[in-house]
């Protein structure tokens, strides 16, 4: 069903003349299963599992709609009245967000609220604080009465966020690398049988698999750091 859906936009886009849309494996499960198909090929029915993305981290239920919204609004198939309703969470969402970030105070005013953080001199945001073991908003709002006004769709997706912020943040390291090999194109028509320091199995997958950018390759099964230096090579010179 995923795969007809994307073939159904671009074989409309293909027909309108306009550029396909590809989902990468860091913006959506889509993504991950398209390019394990493409780059790994199957021997049995495929099955889509958390485990197979190295991202899933940032590609949880909870923000689906963030992800993957702003897409179809791109795509143009996402409705008004859906895009108006992403369009007020997500500022309910900023503003929840911005307002936690801006509440702080110091180790020792924590403690005399009961939170169970260390003595360390710091100033810490309620944002930070959600990070913590059993502190939420609700109880932040104790100390903070006007975080009580935020709702409970928002509550969750911040208390989810701030919880996961310092993972995440070094996932998005691992993202941003990731989208720089991805920018790394193969020319079209590559001969890979005369890539010299290739050995014939990976010759052989290459030329059947066609990755389109170094990113691909590097996915490829048996795929080596020096075959890769090497693609890399003919890439940047293309």
């Amino acid at each position: 069903a995923a795969q007809g859906i994307l073939a159904g936009i671009n074989a409309a886009r293909y027909a309108a003349g306009t550029a396909e849309i590809v989902f990468d494996r860091a913006e959506a499960y889509l993504g991950v299963m398209i390019d394990d198909l493409v780059t790994r090929g199957v021997s049995e029915p495929y099955r889509m599992f958390t485990s197979r993305a190295e991202y899933r981290l940032s590609l949880r239920a909870d923000n689906a709609d963030e992800r993957l919204t702003p897409r179809g609004l791109e795509i143009g198939c996402v409705g008004a009245d859906r895009a108006s309703h992403h369009s007020a969470r997500a500022a309910r969402l900023e503003a929840a967000r911005t307002m936690v970030q801006t509440r702080e105070l110091t180790s020792a005013a924590a403690r005399r609220h009961g939170l169970p953080v260390n003595q360390d001199g710091l100033r810490r945001s309620a944002y930070a604080l959600l990070s913590f073991p059993d502190i939420t908003l609700d109880r932040l709002a104790s100390i903070w009465p006007e975080l009580s006004g935020i709702d409970a769709d928002t509550a969750e997706r911040l208390e989810t966020e701030a919880r996961y912020a310092v993972y995440l943040d070094r996932q998005q390291a691992d993202i941003d690398a990731y989208r720089r090999d991805e920018r790394l194109a193969l020319p079209d028509g590559l001969d890979y049988a005369a890539i010299a320091g290739l050995s014939a199995e990976l010759r052989g997958k290459l030329s059947y698999l066609r990755p389109r950018t170094i990113g691909q390759a590097q996915r490829i099964d048996g795929m080596t750091p020096s075959a890769l230096t090497l693609l890399a090579a003919r890439a940047r010179r293309a």
